[in-house]
């Protein structure tokens, strides 16, 4: 291939220069311009063909250096690295198959590395075919003889296993294994040998590569700067043929453009530039001629126009088109106050004699001279490029002009400037004026309006822009003769658009009439809002609890008549929860669908109202029984519960009703809407997504639950809560490790409240936040005498986990008792993540930067509790005790406790079942790994007084009452 290359290379050249010599003694005979041009484009083409050529070739070369180098070494390279890659795979499956004993992997396996070995192969046939040298080659073989060695040694290793599988355990492989191990590393070694034989191989191909680039890139060079010095050389021999004749010609007439006419021009030859010439001279003789008639004709003509200028009243300018006074007659230099001999000698400027405030551009302007008065100049432009200015005395004429002027611009000020749209109409019902206020209010045309127009005509318009629809023409008339008669002219004219138009009529002194007409459309529209808002809801339109009252009195009033009617009260379930988690301009989009809904599902007699946030209301009228309102009730269940798309989210809320019968549950608004307040209220008690009737036993379990909720916000005053204590116990140590703080309330009536009673009013009403609060400060406080091994759980809910300065009230609590943040652990549940995961996992993290330990509460019953784990590393599990309770008697519960606890090893976090009621749970959860226990079986909660005994009773291990019974007899 390079001898090939170098003979074409030669060959080029020697026809290179043969072609040059030619074309450069072609390039020196005389002949025509274009022969000679033509010989230079034919030199140069063939200059570029022949470096064209060997461009082609040489790219050709490189392209063929580069394909071999990606075929042959890189390819040989790549499989030798993918057999490396292939027996490392077989290595690891290979492991797995002498170690699992189930059949069904194990023959997996053996297929996985059967095709392993095939594919090994197949790398190694490929790359030895692609390899650079005979070592290469023969590295791919010893490759291959290693890898079926290998291959042997598996399957007789795989043989001893199955043999000894009867009578040793699988997991222990025999001394066949071992020697498998061993040869792997002889066959990783044969392959690291084979991929440095490729690699090697294919940087001396690249090297001998780029050397055959860099000297066809040499040549590339010699021939360009070849192809540069012929060119140069063609170039200078065209000029000398032509540029030293060509520059006669131009000397020759930039002369005659000059205006020399006398101008020499030398003969020429007979090729194309001797034309020239010869043409040249012809045309000099004939511009001479005519230059000579032209300058006798205008000598005769300026004679003429003098005479008719001197004799015209009017002043006359002529500017030439440089701007200068080429003639000026007596009376432009009476008018500008100028002599004539002062015209004559001193050239003027245009600037001088143009118009002050006229345009110079148009046909007519006017100015005003220094004495005052004031010239009307014409303007014309001539063919030569100037212009003649004619001046005219207008002084008379502007004067009336401008006294009319200024009084019609305050009169169309005034009317321009109105608000309100005007017509003035003559004794004859004649249109005498019409403002541009009163056109753009009917939409007409200022054109259109002329004065003169009879009110028929302009009524007319009005109908023809689409203003009054079907009326006609006698409609209008008749509508303004019943205003005059009845409204003393005025009233209000609604447009087919929706426009509202106040009219007033007015007579004048001459008999005719001033009409006046003003857009009041939302001055209009604004009384209606807000009459409407005064009694709807902003958001949803709906009535309010004015329009309600009203309502529910007007229903009242018809009881009489034998019609009763059912007072509704909804309420939306899990409403807080989309405007938490979607925001709430979703929420507010979610009560306009509810409120369509609603509307959907009553009759046009029957009232839906919004009562504010998610409340509504529901009159239903002409009701014989409480089955009609049941219907109704289950409709608005189903309706109002049915899915939502909204701003691309589906949202799913449920509705529950209340529902009281007028004339049994009440017989005022008031009453009603009480009662069936306390009707809603039980159904969400009971479930949410249903409907109750009104009954009077309901108004007294209202009363109790807002007497205790009264009682809870004296408590804190009072010092009715204390704090309980249960036992946390190791299961590994064997010894208590700490206690769990527990909140209770001594009523002085009521005696123990539990805590499921008052803990959700609480949240409810705001009061989980200090009651929290007095809670870690008094535990914290209290376990500082316990001894320094000894942890402290407190509870926190997820309403004050959320709150800003929780972190505070931990650090102020843990900074006021001196409690070391490693003892003290925060128990939240997952529904502290509802709300704002984001806010919830930087609270979490911040918690603990601060040394303190986090436990997630009764983990397994939420909906998300793996993503959690994923999101925030916590410390510690709590097996919730619903699957302790049922661990020892079904297998659902102790796969789930198994999982539990084998979930919580992996992720390094500590696991504790709570809730161990007996010794089998207890040993179970032992056997099954978990790390801590409480439960009554350890321990039943006890006051901070009894802390001291339950430590010294637990710190040498639990013993349950049987065995402490045979240890005291």
């Amino acid at each position: 291939m390079d001898s090939l290359f170098g003979n074409l290379k030669v060959k080029s050249g020697a026809a290179f220069r043969f072609a040059a010599g030619c074309l450069s003694r072609l390039a020196l005979t005389k002949g025509s311009i274009r022969s000679q041009i033509l010989i230079f484009c034919l030199a140069m083409s063939a200059v570029a063909v022949a470096l064209g050529g060997y461009s082609i070739l040489g790219i050709r070369h490189a392209g063929d250096l580069v394909a071999k180098t990606f075929d042959e070494s890189l390819m040989s390279i790549n499989y030798a690295r993918a057999a490396g890659a292939d027996f490392a795979t077989m290595r690891v499956a290979s492991s797995q198959r002498l170690l699992t004993t189930d059949p069904e992997i194990r023959a997996n396996l053996d297929g996985q590395i059967e095709k392993l070995a095939k594919t090994l192969s197949e790398d190694l046939a490929i790359a030895a075919d692609r390899s650079q040298s005979s070592r290469a080659a023969q590295a791919a073989a010893k490759v291959q003889e290693a890898a079926d060695a290998w291959m042997a040694l598996h399957r007789r290793a795989i043989g001893s296993s199955t043999e000894a599988s009867a009578a040793a355990d699988p997991r222990e492989p025999g001394a066949t294994v071992g020697d498998v191990d061993r040869y792997s590393k002889i066959v990783s070694q044969q392959v690291e040998l084979l991929v440095n034989y490729t690699a090697g191989d294919g940087f001396l191909f690249r090297q001998k590569a780029l050397s055959t680039i860099k000297r066809d890139l040499q040549l590339n060079v010699a021939g360009l700067t070849v192809a540069l010095f012929l060119s140069a050389l063609f170039s200078w021999l065209l000029a000398r043929r032509i540029i030293g004749p060509v520059a006669i010609a131009s000397r020759a007439a930039r002369s005659i453009a000059g205006g020399d006419l006398d101008a020499t021009i030398p003969k020429g030859g007979t090729d194309e530039l001797g034309t020239l010439l010869t043409a040249m001279e012809t045309m000099r003789d004939n511009i001479r001629r005519m230059v000579n008639q032209e300058v006798s004709q205008r000598r005769s003509a300026q004679a003429r126009l003098s005479d008719a200028l001197e004799t015209s009243r009017e002043g006359v300018v002529l500017l030439d088109a440089d701007g200068q006074v080429a003639l000026a007659n007596s009376r432009a230099s009476e008018l500008i106050r100028l002599s004539p001999q002062l015209l004559q000698s001193n050239p003027l400027d245009a600037a001088r004699l143009a118009p002050a405030d006229g345009d110079i551009d148009g046909f007519a302007s006017e100015a005003q001279l220094s004495d005052g008065r004031w010239l009307r100049v014409s303007r014309s432009e001539t063919q030569e490029g100037g212009v003649v200015l004619v001046y005219s005395d207008i002084s008379a004429l502007k004067q009336q002009k401008a006294e009319l002027h200024e009084t019609n611009l305050r009169l169309d000020a005034a009317l321009t400037h109105m608000s309100q749209g005007l017509c003035l109409y003559n004794s004859e019902a004649r249109l005498q004026v019409a403002n541009r206020r009163f056109c753009e209010i009917f939409d007409i045309s200022p054109e259109l309006v002329i004065p003169g127009m009879t009110m028929e005509e302009v009524l007319d318009l009005s109908i023809a822009a689409g203003n009054h629809g079907e009326r006609t023409v006698a409609d209008l008339l008749a509508e303004r003769e019943r205003s005059m008669a009845q409204h003393d002219g005025n009233y209000l004219q609604h447009l087919s658009d929706g426009r509202i138009i106040a009219i007033a009529q007015r007579p004048t002194s001459d008999g005719g009439w001033l009409v006046t007409c003003e857009d009041v459309t939302e001055q209009q529209r604004a009384e209606s809002q807000i009459a409407f808002m005064a009694r709807h809801d902003a958001l949803t339109k709906l009535p309010n609890r004015t329009l309600l009252a009203e309502r529910i009195e007007l229903a009242v009033a018809q009881v009489g008549r034998g019609l009763g009617f059912a007072v509704f009260c909804l309420d939306l379930d899990n409403f807080k929860q989309v405007n938490d988690t979607l925001g709430h301009p979703v929420g507010d989009e979610l009560l306009c669908a509810v409120a369509d809904r609603l509307n959907a599902c009553v009759r046009e007699v029957d009232t839906v109202a919004r009562l504010g946030g998610d409340e509504f209301a529901v009159i239903q009228c002409g009701v014989q029984g409480g089955d009609e309102a049941e219907r109704l009730a289950r409709r608005v269940v189903e309706c109002v519960g049915a899915p939502y798309e909204l701003n691309g989210h589906r949202v799913v809320v449920g509705c529950s009703v209340g529902i009281s019968m007028s004339p049994g549950d009440g017989t005022t608004g008031e009453k009603l809407l009480k009662n069936a307040d306390v009707a809603l209220y039980r159904a969400k008690m009971e479930g949410r997504g249903t409907w109750r009737f009104f009954e009077p036993a309901m108004d007294a379990s209202l009363q109790r639950r807002r007497a205790l909720e009264l009682d809870l916000r004296e408590a804190m005053a009072k010092d009715e809560f204390s704090l309980y204590y249960q036992p946390l116990y190791d299961l590994h140590l064997d010894r208590i490790c700490g206690f769990e703080a527990l909140l209770r309330w001594h009523h002085p009536k009521r005696g123990m409240v539990s805590p499921d009673q008052f803990i959700p009013i609480a949240e409810e009403i705001g009061l989980i936040g200090p009651l929290g609060e007095w809670v870690l400060n008094r535990a914290c406080e209290q376990a500082t005498t316990w001894p320094g091994e000894m942890k402290l759980a407190v509870n926190v809910s997820a309403v004050q986990f959320r709150d800003a300065d929780f972190i505070d009230v931990v650090v102020n609590a843990l900074a006021a008792s001196k409690l070391s943040p490693r003892r003290l652990e925060l128990e939240i549940t997952e529904s502290v993540f509802l709300a704002n995961s984001n806010e919830t996992l930087a609270t979490l993290h911040k918690l603990k930067a601060q040394g303190l330990r986090i436990a997630l509460d009764d983990f397994g019953t939420g909906y998300s509790s793996l993503s959690y784990l994923r999101s925030f590393p916590f410390d510690k599990l709590k097996i919730d005790k619903s699957f302790v309770r049922d661990a020892t008697a079904t297998h659902g519960s102790k796969s789930i406790v198994r999982a539990v606890i084998s979930l919580g090893r992996s992720l390094g976090m500590t696991t504790i079942a709570e809730g161990i009621e007996t010794v089998e749970q207890l040993d179970h959860m032992r056997a099954e790994g978990c790390n801590e226990a409480q439960g009554f079986l350890l321990s039943h909660p006890v006051p901070v007084t009894e802390i001291a005994v339950k430590i010294l009773e637990l710190r040498n291990g639990f013993k349950p009452a049987s065995v402490k019974t045979a240890l005291a007899s």
